[in-house]
């Protein structure tokens, strides 16, 4: 009985926090689809709609140019993430398994940048950037995030627990390094790479910061920078029903990937945070 209770509390408490967590995007979905004279019209809030629209929903995209918001966003996402992994592989490849002199001595070196606030790097990255010429291009956006030593951590301890008779075999058998870690490796440590390459995707996805401060041209733009600019120009502030419209519409994609790798995720993090 005692256990039948504390499993009903536990749900309780879940179904309550869950609830509390799902609310705003409830609420962000419900604005989108009221109409314009409806919202404005309510003294206290609604929490449905009788006469649900998609008007704003076009309007959204037609008042600014998000579809190429949307476009240049992909393309940032893509290239960004293919040459992260690229990076972040090889890398973990390298601390993990090569033997090389200094090889911890620089691995700690690397984990010791995790501990460089993020505020100092900006800067950094702005100087260099901008003295390179690369201000108001993708070159500029995307090479600042190609790599990540949180991931190459992550990436490196998994790599670590697979046994070592593995790639002595291998190497008996005449395997080539390169062969090996993509036949061997990455195959075997695939959710890990696949929650990688996920977080990644919502970080360039949600990016902000670095790209309003490396571009102020509107044709570079990412979907970040154009909500920033909907709001800005007054179309979002007179309009909320509309802007909340487009952030549903830059919200789905990460929504609908989170759904489909769940269980890599979960498995990824999992794996990550275990030993042996």
């Amino acid at each position: 009985m005692a256990k039948k209770i504390t499993n009903a509390v536990t749900y309780v408490f879940l179904a309550l926090w869950g609830v509390v967590v799902l609310f705003p995007f409830y609420w962000m979905i419900l604005t989108s689809v009221k109409g314009y004279g409806a919202y404005t019209s309510e003294v206290t809030p609604s929490f449905f709609t009788l006469s649900p629209t998609l008007d704003n929903y076009r309007e959204a995209f037609t008042a600014v140019p998000l579809a190429k918001y949307f476009l240049n966003t992909l393309i940032f996402t893509v290239v960004t993430t293919a040459l992260m992994l690229a990076v972040i592989i090889f890398a973990a490849f390298a601390f993990s398994r090569l033997e090389f002199r200094g090889r911890d001595a620089v691995f700690t070196l690397f984990l010791a940048l995790m501990m460089i606030p993020n505020e100092l790097v900006v800067i950094t990255n702005f100087v260099t950037v901008t003295n390179a010429g690369l201000r108001n291009t993708f070159a500029g956006l995307i090479l600042p995030s190609v790599t990540s030593v949180f991931y190459i951590y992550l990436l490196k301890e998994n790599f670590a627990q697979i046994p070592d008779e593995l790639y002595r075999a291998a190497k008996v058998d005449g395997t080539s390094d390169l062969k090996y870690l993509f036949k061997v490796m990455v195959p075997i440590c695939r959710p890990t790479v696949v929650t990688v390459t996920i977080l990644k995707v919502i970080e360039c996805w949600n990016s902000y910061v670095w790209p309003r401060l490396i571009t102020d041209d509107p044709d570079l733009y990412l979907v970040s920078n154009g909500i920033q600019e909907i709001r800005q120009n007054g179309f979002g502030r007179e309009n909320v029903p509309a802007m909340m419209a487009a952030v549903v519409a830059i919200s789905v994609p990460l929504v609908i990937l989170f759904l489909i790798f769940r269980r890599q995720i979960m498995a990824g993090v999992s794996r990550g945070g275990t030993k042996g």
